[in-house]
Parts: C-alpha cells; sequence; structure tokens
C-alpha cells in the first residue's frame, strides 16, 4: 500500500531506533514504559510505533525538562521572569528549555504526520477490503436470487 511504504520509506531514512532498557525504565510514566516496551531496540519504520514514540517518549522527556509546561506556556513563565527582574542567566536557561519544546513539538509533528498517513493507508486497505466483499455478495445475488426469470 502506497501510504504504507511511503511513511516506512520517511521513517527509514531517519535511522531512529526506538528506545530500550534504561532509557524505558527512567520514564516516569509506567503507561509511556507500558507503550514502549513492544517497539524495544526495533528500527522506527511505522506509523503505530512513530506515534509511540513521539506521545510517550518526546512528550515525556519535554514534560520532565520544563516541569510539565507547554512551549506556548513557558513563554508566559520566561516574560514572568523578566517582569520580576530574574537574571540573565535564569532567562537563557528558560529559554533554551523553551527552544528545545519547540525542537520536540517539530518532531513529535512530523512523526504524528507520519502516523495519520499511515492509518489513512490502514482505513483505505480496510474499506477496499470491505467493498471487494460487498461486490463479491452483490455479484453472487445477481446471479443467484435476484436473477430474473425468462
Amino acid at each position: 500500500m502506497f501510504a504504507h511504504g511511503f511513511a516506512t520509506d520517511r521513517l527509514n531514512q531517519e535511522k531512529t531506533t526506538m528506545p530500550s532498557g534504561q532509557a524505558i525504565t527512567s520514564l516516569k510514566s509506567q503507561e509511556s514504559q507500558d507503550a514502549l516496551k513492544p517497539f524495544e531496540g526495533q528500527p522506527m519504520t511505522t506509523g503505530p510505533q512513530a506515534k509511540v514514540y513521539s506521545d510517550h517518549f518526546i512528550w515525556d522527556h519535554m514534560m520532565a525538562s520544563s516541569d510539565g509546561k507547554t512551549y506556548q506556556e513557558m513563554g508566559d513563565v520566561i516574560k514572568k521572569a523578566k517582569a520580576d527582574g530574574k537574571s540573565e542567566d535564569e532567562i537563557k536557561k528558560m529559554n533554551e528549555t523553551r527552544d528545545s519544546l519547540f525542537k520536540g513539538d517539530a518532531l513529535r509533528g512530523i512523526l504524528l504526520n507520519a502516523y495519520g498517513w499511515w492509518l489513512v493507508g490502514t482505513i483505505a486497505i480496510w474499506a477496499g477490503a470491505a467493498l471487494l466483499a460487498l461486490a463479491a455478495i452483490l455479484l453472487a445475488l445477481g446471479f443467484t436470487v435476484l436473477r430474473t426469470k425468462k
């Protein structure tokens, strides 16, 4: 299927390996650990792998690095820090965290795009199979039950 092959080709180009061992067990969320374990150490080549990596590995690291703040929220934190007269070093560190969140959001967007197209391909495969089955049923009915008598 084109969508699956396209997503796999794009993911293969990045040569990303799913996390394993301590990279998984060090995550705070048990849900994330459980989601990542089935793919442990595998090359990332499928949409479902990309979604799990994005939603459970990248996201957990983003939230851990920013005390649970998103990119947008960090902007508000920086504005408040400036208004409160925080030091340049503190503000620089906050900006570095915000830059890291931006990169994480961009990576997540790319990976979730691959997952989305993978999902579209999967739906198309199942819809096509269902339509072929319906066509076979209608064809059989056309030659038997629905056939007019001469």
